[in-house]
């Protein structure tokens, strides 16, 4: 048997093989693991109910895989797909170990989105957005039995011989409000109060609505004097529907409040949607107790205002006539509200309260 002489050059290329193979396994035992798929879990689904601007629960659940910048949204069907908590308000933040957990308004279903930091997300949608480009994952989930999870449920007070929820959750009418139970009462007269508080270093608003739809009608509140109203406060007398967005939420307003302006009037009458100058009368309201008043026809709404407690047959100081716009009844029902008018230029300066003596409905 020949053997073959040891070189230089024999013993090297080994050597150089084995530190090949020696920093193969050196990089792998250093790589990073696998990056884990993004994906999102329920943990506390609300209630499978029709949703309302009064009715909210809560839910939360977990992200894994998420990268830096990522963002939640979360959307409740009713009807279509709403944005929630609200639309001023459309993200959920993640905690450090990608738990999530904040308040929506009730739907059949819920939906969370995890989106890339410049994706906008819409109020509303019919259908969610697709996975792709900015949307990173969807995940969508049936809503709870109701008789498992409880919702936020309003108190309710009694007014001129109607029942009324009182709001406890936030809305993002006049900017992002938040609304304190606290807010609304009926004194010993009869008389419901509506005040914006001041409680742990936050403004918080008031607002009742009526527990079912009237129609077409005279709808008439007597409001005692609201001549001194803070700029950015705002009294709000209207009918609305959570579920009417094709008919403008089939929204009706008195609306007693200069946005943020004092040099300008004091009132308006609206047929939504407000951004169309034939759909606002704006008026001076005079000092004392005031009575409003509008009454709804088909094609057609009237509104009026009186000095005093009743509506006289004539003598009105503001009246106006809408035939453009005028929405069908539906499910709309009557609000009152007092509301911080969150777009002002100037801040609100102090608490406020409105005293409401009386509803009345006329078919």
């Amino acid at each position: 048997m020949r053997i073959m002489p040891l070189t230089l050059r024999s013993l090297v290329r080994p050597m150089a093989l084995a530190g090949v193979c020696l920093a193969g396994v050196t990089t792998a035992c250093h790589e990073a693991p696998a990056q884990v798929p993004p994906s999102i879990t329920f943990q506390t689904i609300p209630p499978s109910q029709e949703g309302g601007s009064d009715r909210m629960a809560v839910i939360a659940g977990r992200v894994t895989g998420a990268r830096p910048g990522q963002r939640l949204v979360l959307f409740a069907k009713s009807g279509v797909w709403w944005v929630q908590p609200l639309a001023a308000e459309p993200f959920t933040s993640l905690g450090a170990d990608g738990s999530w957990k904040t308040t929506t308004h009730l739907g059949r279903e819920y939906a969370a989105l995890l989106v890339d930091a410049d994706y906008q997300p819409p109020d509303k949608t019919d259908a969610l957005p697709p996975q792709g480009g900015p949307v990173i994952v969807v995940a969508s989930v049936q809503g709870s039995d109701p008789g498992n999870l409880a919702a936020v449920h309003p108190r309710r007070l009694s007014f001129s011989g109607y029942e009324w929820e009182v709001r406890q959750v936030p809305s993002d009418r006049g900017g992002e409000n938040d609304y304190d139970p606290a807010n609304a009462w009926v004194d010993a007269d009869g008389f419901l109060h509506l005040k914006i508080s001041r409680r742990d270093d936050r403004w918080t608003s008031g607002e009742v609505r009526l527990t079912r739809s009237l129609g077409y009608g005279t709808y008439v509140f007597t409001v005692r004097d609201v001549s001194q109203l803070d700029p950015s406060a705002a009294l709000g007398l209207f009918t609305w529907d959570d579920e009417g967005a094709e008919q403008n939420h089939r929204e009706l307003d008195v609306e007693i409040s200069r946005w943020g302006d004092p040099a300008i009037k004091n009132a308006q009458y609206v047929v939504q949607p407000y951004y169309l100058a034939s759909n606002v009368s704006r008026f001076e309201a005079p000092a004392g107790r005031l009575t409003h008043a509008f009454r709804w026809e088909p094609a057609r709404a009237t509104f009026f205002s009186a000095i005093g407690a009743r509506l006289p047959a004539a003598g009105f100081f503001a009246r106006h006539v809408f035939t453009a716009g005028v929405p069908v009844p539906g499910g709309e029902t009557v609000h009152m509200n007092l509301y911080y008018f969150r777009h002002s230029r100037l801040p609100l300066k102090k608490e406020a309260e409105v005293v409401i003596e009386k509803f009345q409905y006329l078919p």
